[in-house]
């Protein structure tokens, strides 16, 4: 007779426990210690799939941040975006919004990949039903206002279509984003986005993977991941030199949607802790890839202490 393992339960006691901590305790040190333990334990015995699971604007900050990196790549050619794992397009077409409101007059190519023919069939419609969730099992459209639906979609009874100004210069891939020819299929891009799909791999797949997607970035280009095994991003970066942006790494990191999951899920993602000696490098989720750009880095005043996130 098969034995049950006893990780389950003492899993199952640690989340009700976890989600029992009021916020102010959880804060604590001592706390958060706990959490890391727990943590650990969950990253290393909890089953691991792929999900397919987003949302339309996300992340905010980090929206603000593509904004000026795509800018700051600005030339004669358009810029160049590559979204790995774009799942039903989400994320995308906030992508687009959010640099076509300020700027229409910039130019974009985007390359969107996805393992998932189904779900990539869905983004590449750009329709979505107001009451089903499109594969996803998620509300894709929870942190939209009722003035976003409408600059951002056409409705027609209980669907919305992306509008055509925001889904223009796509070009969507069937692929797996580790496979070693993927850089054939997209091409060096000013910018690519590797984001939520890497945390479902273990962390020896996850590392392997992210030195792959790396050569998608051109030379003084940029790399933004979130939704990873931190140990594994930091360990990249800090091999091939990685340079870390450090505009909006804190605001991206308290905005992202996996804090609410740690430490009671693998892809729960951990309370920024500036006292690691690392820390810089641990959290920030865009890069810079080899030689800098021609254009100085961003000037961080510009947020004047708060970030201007553009309403769409």
């Amino acid at each position: 007779m098969r034995r049950r393992s006893p990780v389950g339960p003492f899993l199952r006691l640690n989340n009700w426990i976890w989600n029992s901590v009021p916020p102010s305790v959880a804060e604590l040190s001592a706390v958060r210690s706990c959490g890391r333990l727990l943590h650990a334990v969950v990253r290393r015995w909890e089953g691991r799939r792929q999900y397919f699971g987003t949302y339309f604007l996300r992340n905010r900050p980090q929206l603000e941040l593509i904004r000026r990196l795509t800018y700051e790549a600005e030339s004669e050619s358009p810029a160049s975006i590559g979204v790995l794992g774009c799942s039903n397009g989400a994320e995308v077409y906030s992508i687009l919004a959010t640099l076509r409101m300020v700027r229409p007059e910039v130019k974009v190519v985007l390359h969107a990949v996805d393992i998932s023919e189904e779900v990539l069939e869905i983004a590449k419609k750009g329709t979505y039903s107001l009451g089903c969730r499109e594969l996803v099992d998620e509300p894709i459209f929870q942190r939209m206002s009722a003035a976003e639906m409408q600059q951002m979609f056409d409705q027609d009874t209980d669907t919305v279509t992306v509008k055509s100004w925001i889904s223009e210069g796509i070009i969507w891939h069937h692929g797996d984003v580790c496979d070693p020819g993927m850089s054939e299929l997209v091409g060096p891009q000013d910018l690519v986005i590797a984001n939520n799909f890497l945390c479902h791999m273990r962390p020896p797949e996850a590392e392997t993977c992210l030195r792959g997607i790396v050569r998608l970035v051109k030379p003084g280009g940029h790399l933004i991941v979130s939704g990873i095994d931190l140990d594994v991003r930091t360990k990249v970066a800090s091999d091939q030199k990685w340079k870390p942006v450090t505009e909006l790494l804190e605001e991206i990191h308290d905005a992202d949607s996996l804090r609410r999951d740690w430490p009671k899920r693998y892809w729960g993602l951990e309370p920024l802790d500036k006292n690691r000696k690392n820390w810089i490098i641990r959290y920030a989720t865009a890069f810079q890839i080899g030689e800098k750009s021609l254009r100085e880095n961003i000037n961080s005043t510009q947020s004047g202490g708060k970030v201007p996130i553009p309403q769409v």
